[in-house]
This record gives C-alpha cells, structure tokens and sequence, in this order.
C-alpha cells in the first residue's frame, strides 16, 4: 500500500508579483506619472534578491580561498 504524499506547492501570486500588478495597473490608467523601470522593479524583486546571495557567495568563496 502506498503511502499517501505530504508534499505541498505554493500556487498563487506574490507579494513581488502582486506590487507589479497594482503599479502596471496604475500606470496604464494614468494614475501614476513613473517611468516603466520603476513600474517593473517590483518583478525584477526575485531575480535581484538571488543576485545578491549569488554575489555574497561568491565573494565568501574569494575569502575563504585566500586564507
């Protein structure tokens, strides 16, 4: 008998994702006057957050290597 899995997966939006909707929102409907970088910035949350942890593993692994 199998047993039954106790995996479970996130579906939905997230905070990033949800600020993004709002700006593109407010942005399309002349709301707000920003430019479409800052409009953005909030889908690029995720890939800048996984940028510095690469950066600051990468530096760590420079250091350690020296001593």
């Amino acid at each position: 008998m199998a047993k039954p899995s106790n995996s479970s997966s996130s579906s939905g939006i997230g905070v990033f994702g949800l600020l993004g909707v709002v700006f593109v929102t407010l942005k399309l409907t002349n709301y707000i006057d920003w430019s479409w970088w800052y409009v953005t910035m909030p889908f690029w949350g995720g890939f800048a957050v996984a940028g510095v942890i690469l950066m600051a593993a990468f530096l760590i692994m420079i250091i350690v290597d020296r001593s």
